[in-house]
Parts: structure tokens; sequence; C-alpha cells
């Protein structure tokens, strides 16, 4: 997960490096050579959507299993005080963003959330991400 200070622009993407085999290397460079692709982050961004396709099936059962929220969400001051209102306490599941609005004080988050597990990006002011920091699971 990555955790991002309110204040930051969010990245479109995020980098990832990864050794390849200099056999493997060599049959992108052909393909991009080829024309096939553009160059080599189109190769590798291209094999991650087709296996990210390849397997959608798994990951909609996973989501919807481990009861994932898919995509972005927000954590307003007036759903969070509800849940509060309600006696309950959210346990956040999101694969892409999680994002707790600005204006969520402190206290509020510790009194509303159990639990925060984000793949993707979490956005919360320091103080939110200090008083959930032991209930942020990676």
């Amino acid at each position: 997960m990555k955790i991002v200070a309110s204040q930051q622009k969010l990245p479109d993407s995020d980098k990832v490096t990864v050794n390849v085999g200099l056999v493997d290397l060599a049959q992108m460079d052909l393909l991009v050579e080829e024309g096939f692709y553009s160059n080599r982050t189109d190769f590798v961004r291209t094999a991650i959507r087709n296996l990210l396709q390849q397997n959608a099936e798994v990951i909609r059962q996973t989501v919807v299993r481990k009861r994932y929220v898919m995509g972005m969400h927000r954590y307003s001051l007036r759903e969070l005080e509800q849940v509060v209102a309600q006696g309950q306490q959210l346990d956040i599941h999101v694969l892409g963003l999680a994002v707790i609005e600005d204006d969520v004080p402190a206290e509020l988050a510790a009194r509303a959330i159990a639990s925060v597990q984000v793949l993707g990006a979490f956005v919360a002011s320091p103080t939110v991400r200090q008083v959930l920091a032991d209930r942020i699971h990676t």
C-alpha cells in the first residue's frame, strides 16, 4: 500500500522495477524492433493488462469474498459521523484508492474506523494516519 499525504498530488501510475532474464529481454526487444510494441514499457503494460484480463474472474471473486471496494472510495466527515451515530465501526477494504477527507478529525476517524486494508494508495491527513497507524494493514 502506498500512503500518500493528503496535500500530495496522486500519481497516475507507480514505478515497478523488474529483473528480466537476458533471453526474455532480447525477445521483448525483438518485438519492439519489429514494431509490435512502441517500446519496452508498452510491452510490459500490455502484458500486465492481458494477464489482469485473463485473471478477471479470480480478481472479481476475491473482491467479493474479501468485501473490497474496487476503484476509489472517499470517506467523508458525514459518512464517518453516521457510522459512529449508529454505534458501528468500518473495516475499510479498498482495491485502488481510499481517501479520508481532510476535514475528518483524527478523533472521529479513531472512533469510526476499525481497520484499513488498501491494495493501492491510502490518502489521509498526517494526524488521521497517525491515529490509525496500528489499524492499517499492508
